[in-house]
């Protein structure tokens, strides 16, 4: 489980087939303590379990249906990814809770300056759609943000200058994908209503 606050952004530093998935090299530091085989990190929103460390990283085994569902089967070594540890008991929820399951690929629609902040509006898959209300949270490659409006299967967000900063998402041009992971109270809340109908 992860909230979607990224603890850090760091590089591919490279990719090895692996049957149908890959192995990737994930050159990163993290200020919270030294990384343990098999824990989970969020990798672009993506769940991923560590299977070797180094001096400058670790590598992640990303399997061929990760690899088709996501935008990690289509960065290039040297790409930019966001990275968060695995929530631990007692840890502040700054986010929200994020599953590290992404459910789509959404795409950059439009963007535009708005003071010091970035608007921007992304479409996703239909599917998702109803997963997505304003004021509610969603996941953006691994980002914890805030829906301020939906429309059919558009919804716009704003980035803050702190989001700017500290993530990659301020460098999203039009038609960029993006990895996109609804919010599991609103996924459950559906599957409750649906049920009872």
């Amino acid at each position: 489980m992860f909230t979607g606050i990224v603890t850090a952004v760091g590089t591919l530093g490279g990719r090895a087939p692996r049957g149908p998935g890959a192995r990737l090299d994930i050159r990163a530091r993290f200020d919270d303590g030294p990384l343990e085989l098999g824990e989970s990190i969020a990798v672009d929103g993506a769940c991923l379990s560590v299977d070797a460390i180094g001096s400058d990283g670790f590598e992640v085994d990303a399997s061929g249906e990760t690899l088709a569902r996501t935008t990690l089967g289509q960065l290039r070594p040297g790409a930019r990814v966001h990275l968060e540890r695995a929530l631990r008991v007692g840890d502040r929820l700054g986010g929200h809770f994020v599953s590290g399951h992404v459910d789509g690929l959404g795409r950059l629609v439009e963007r535009r300056p708005l003071g010091e902040a970035v608007w921007m509006a992304l479409r996703i898959p239909r599917e998702l759609a109803r997963f997505v209300a304003e004021k509610g949270s969603i996941t953006i490659d691994g980002v914890s943000l805030t829906v301020n409006a939906v429309t059919g299967d558009l919804f716009e967000i704003v980035l803050i200058p702190h989001t700017l900063a500290k993530t990659k998402l301020g460098a999203l041009q039009a038609d960029d994908p993006v990895n996109v992971e609804v919010d599991l109270m609103a996924r459950y809340a559906a599957r409750l209503s649906s049920t009872e109908s």
